[in-house]
């Protein structure tokens, strides 16, 4: 299984985003400069030029017309896909951590960071096809300062991770908070849900990863490493997870664990038992992505290289030891 190695950013992959067609592959980093690339062959087609700071979080909409992205500059930009162009621009009082769209398009949400003062906010934005975007809401985070926020099944809520390892479910109609559980005890990385948007996984500082009822928050699953885990991604295809992460270099040597623990790592979601790693980075995986159609995966580390794996044919033909013919 070779990989493609994209290689267009000069600092550590932040969030790596397929559209929902799977043809095209968002990446962006802490260089300030997001790319766009094809994910077949690995051609990059552009670079969104406009940000000054190190840009944490990216979502393209449905018709990939429109890139949202978040800043460590304090701003969230609207970017037409093909031409490159800022459409938009929205200044915030804080670094955005986390950005997406409503399924319509019609809706955005972003998060902006806890820090100077301000309160960690959740923004929910009317986003017209060429008006300007508007504010609907903010809303103050309740807990822990927030780290990443999901738009829901059908929109009805909005899932928010937090830093002290919690979840919590709000209401983007009236920016309640509707429930909270706390299934981990590091900070939430990532959180991904499952296509149908039954489940959702998430992946945490304190070394695992977990399978949630989207609708109660229920602990389905559990996932133990024995690294921290920065991102996490459920194939649309098979009971199957990934897993990325690995020790920062400046723990490595102080930690029990001495090796750096660079591979992204392959679970059964059913048995929770690993069944495969793919190595390959020179630093901690950062982001991971499955492509729509679950043939391919994309992962993104701190060394400043994606990589685009599509999987062999012994993966699609391969059986677990309890799996029914």
């Amino acid at each position: 299984m070779r990989p493609l190695l994209l290689h267009g950013h000069e600092r550590a992959l932040t969030k790596i985003k397929y559209n929902r067609e799977g043809d095209l592959l968002f990446s962006c980093s802490k260089d300030h400069r997001p790319n766009v690339w094809y994910s077949h062959n690995g051609e990059r087609l552009g670079t969104y030029n406009g940000h000054v700071g190190a840009v944490w979080s990216c979502d393209v909409d449905e018709l990939s017309t429109r890139l949202l992205t978040g800043a460590a500059d304090n701003t969230l930009k609207i970017w037409s896909v093909h031409g490159g162009k800022c459409l938009h621009t929205i200044q915030t009082s804080s670094a955005v951590r986390s950005v997406g769209w409503a399924m319509g398009s019609e809706r955005a949400l972003m998060v902006t960071d806890q820090t100077m003062g301000q309160n960690s906010l959740l923004h929910f934005l009317e986003t017209p096809e060429d008006d300007a975007p508007s504010t609907l809401r903010k809303v103050v985070v309740s807990g822990s300062k927030a780290t990443i926020a999901v738009w829901g099944d059908l929109n009805r809520y909005v899932l928010v991770g937090h830093d002290d390892g919690s979840i919590s479910k709000y209401d983007p109609e009236t920016g309640t908070q509707i429930v909270t559980t706390r299934p981990h005890t590091g900070t939430i990385q990532d959180l991904q849900l499952s296509p149908d948007k039954t489940m959702f996984i998430t992946a945490s500082k304190d070394t695992s990863s977990q399978l949630l009822d989207a609708e109660t928050l229920r602990p389905l699953k559990r996932f133990q490493t024995n690294r921290p885990v920065n991102a996490a991604a459920i194939s649309p295809i098979r009971n199957h997870i990934v897993l990325g992460g690995g020790q920062e270099a400046m723990s490595v040597t102080t930690t029990a664990v001495k090796s750096g623990q660079f591979e992204t790592r392959f679970f059964h979601s059913v048995f929770e038992e690993e069944i495969g790693r793919v190595k390959g980075h020179f630093g901690p995986v950062n982001t991971v992505a499955f492509h729509p159609s679950g043939k391919s995966y994309a992962s993104g580390g701190e060394d400043g290289y994606v990589r685009v794996h599509h999987l062999d044919e012994s993966y699609f033909s391969f059986r677990y030891e309890f799996e029914e013919e």
